[in-house]
């Protein structure tokens, strides 16, 4: 497919994971991509590469002009940078609060912020952010990340009704757990990780992780001027997890 042919993306995070591929898909559909993310150094052309720290206004800004002049415009944000957390509400505290609220959230609300004067220009704007099924379904062991998924979800439905008629659409992907280098950090450090990636791939209906190639696609789906009357809108990429209710084998 050559659906973004001639269209310029912006992917944070894009350095890695999701980002990557996502990245990767929409260059070989004929996009100009450029990758924004703490560590650029392992980006390949065509993909171009900026360092950038969602946390800092100043370094986002700095970053998105770069790239955008680069470009020579913006059609596309995916809004990708995240990081993980664990726990109960008991098991993080105050800062570590902060801290995740302030990557998963604000950090989507910096780079939007930075991107949308940009966008305003382009006749096939659209902005995807990545967020998670733990927006919609109660995960164990996820009190702080889900708390920022759920605002990501609430946040991606306001910023699609703000900036309708601005031409501008924004739709969120719910991936369920995905085979990404933060999964297998995670798996690394379970006493029994053979047992604990059987447990994740048990509880899709599919049986399996999602694939981060998969991912990809579903945000392309969502970036694609090939949607255009698709906006505030999040697609589950879960395996069946958040829709589907599965007898056990043999009933």
């Amino acid at each position: 497919m050559s659906d973004f042919e001639g269209l310029k993306a912006l992917v944070t995070g894009g350095a890695s994971g999701l980002g990557r591929a996502t990245a990767e898909l929409l260059a070989a559909r004929g996009a100009q991509v450029a990758v924004l993310d703490l560590d650029p150094s392992s980006v390949e052309k065509p993909l171009l590469a900026y360092r950038a720290d969602v946390t800092d206004d100043a370094s986002v800004r700095t970053a998105v002009a770069a790239a955008v002049a680069e470009l020579g415009g913006l059609d596309v944000l995916v809004n990708n940078a995240g990081i993980g957390a664990q726990g109960s509400v008991e098991d993080n505290d105050d800062e570590e609060w902060h801290r995740v609220l302030d990557v998963n959230v604000v950090g989507m609300v910096r780079v939007a912020r930075a991107a949308l004067p940009h966008l305003r220009e382009s006749a096939y704007a659209a902005i995807v952010n990545t967020c998670s099924i733990a927006a919609t379904a109660g995960l164990p062991q996820r009190a702080l990340y889900s708390a920022t998924k759920g605002a990501v979800y609430s946040l991606t439905l306001a910023m699609a009704a703000d900036h309708v008629r601005e031409g501008i659409r924004v739709n969120c992907v719910n991936p369920g757990t995905a085979d990404t280098p933060w999964i297998g950090r995670l798996l690394a450090k379970a006493p029994d990780p053979a047992a604990e990636r059987a447990a994740l791939e048990a509880r899709q209906p599919t049986g399996r992780l999602v694939s981060a190639d998969e991912v990809a696609g579903a945000i392309a789906y969502l970036a694609s001027p090939l949607s255009g009357a698709t906006t505030g809108t999040s697609l589950a990429v879960d395996g069946g997890m958040q829709g589907l209710r599965l007898r056990p084998v043999g009933q």
